[in-house]
């Protein structure tokens, strides 16, 4: 309990620090420097986020349980604004799983409503977060699940952020999980293969279970997959897209302890690591690309000699 008070009094004590103008002037200064660092290199296209710890930290700080939800909905801004600004164009968050369904009602009541509104919040205006900033929201999951006026409220969201002008998209999965999306594009290949749209089995491959899924076709490959709190589980969330080429990171810290410096170590390690890799792909595999391809298609582009002539 000591560290945990510990913790407590040192994010008091920066949050009070950062009220003075010249301090956030310099903290802002220094974000902007670090984001431009890492725009420098390789930038990964879709990051998800699984957002645990707002119970624990609700427990921890000894608040009700619906304030560790609202402070967990506060650090998501947070971070969207920093991948957005590095120039991530995906980040999908898992909002709701169908097995949260299992928790009391007055929870799960708090969370549909949470979701709702804070969308609401950063989409009902023109100045709104993501309007201004051209984010799209899209709900991903089985709607089946949700009350009928707050799938109307979230449609709505979807309809009045959707662009064709922004690569900025929020994926909120939301209820999810990633049996049932499977189970889903499963059921829908079947009924394509009954309708005819499919006409042989062969046709079916792993690609158009994918295009199959909740999420559509249209999204990039699955680069990062966060889950903090230190658990070591992914709780049924992106099974199929995070197991190919995919990191996975594990950080001790609560969602609503997550911020700037937690996002942007990951992502300067992830483009580390990226760089390394193109690099030693290049090492591997340029030369020979060089040696096979090109000298020969420099040679035919070469023009026809000269015809022989002789001085006698």
């Amino acid at each position: 309990m000591g560290a945990y008070s510990r913790t407590f009094s040192l994010n008091a004590i920066a949050a009070l620090i950062l009220k003075f103008p010249l301090f956030a002037y310099l903290v802002g200064f220094f974000e902007d420097f670090v984001i431009s660092t890492i725009k420098t290199g390789p930038v990964p296209r879709h990051v998800a986020m699984i957002m645990d710890g707002n119970r624990t930290y609700a427990k921890r700080h000894r608040l009700p349980l619906k304030e560790g939800h609202f402070a967990g909905a506060n650090a998501l801004v947070k971070i969207l604004e920093v991948c957005y600004k590095i120039g991530i164009e995906h980040a999908t968050v898992y909002a709701f799983s169908l097995e949260n369904f299992n928790r009391p009602k007055e929870e799960v009541d708090t969370l549909f409503g949470l979701l709702r509104d804070k969308l609401k919040l950063i989409s009902e205006y023109e100045d709104s977060y993501a309007r201004y900033n051209k984010v799209c929201i899209r709900i991903v999951g089985n709607r089946s699940y949700i009350p009928e006026d707050i799938l109307k409220d979230l449609e709505f969201i979807e309809e009045v952020t959707k662009t064709s002008s922004t690569k900025k998209v929020l994926n909120v999965c939301f209820p999810y999980t990633a049996r049932d999306e499977i189970t889903y594009a499963i059921k829908s290949i079947a009924k394509k293969r009954v309708a005819g749209e499919l006409q042989n089995r062969d046709e079916i491959t792993t690609k158009t279970i994918e295009s199959n899924f909740y999420f559509g076709d249209d999204v990039p490959p699955l680069d990062i997959l966060i889950r903090t709190s230190g658990h070591t589980r992914l709780s049924d969330f992106l099974l199929w897209q995070c197991s190919t080429d995919c990191t996975i990171e594990f950080p001790e810290a609560l969602w609503p302890d997550f911020g700037f410096v937690s996002i942007v170590s990951i992502l300067f390690k992830w483009s580390y690591y990226k760089t390394l890799q193109i690099e030693e792909l290049r090492m591997r595999g340029k030369e020979p690309q060089i040696q096979d391809t090109v000298v020969p298609v420099l040679l035919k582009e070469l023009p026809q000699p000269p015809p022989i002539a002789t001085v006698s």
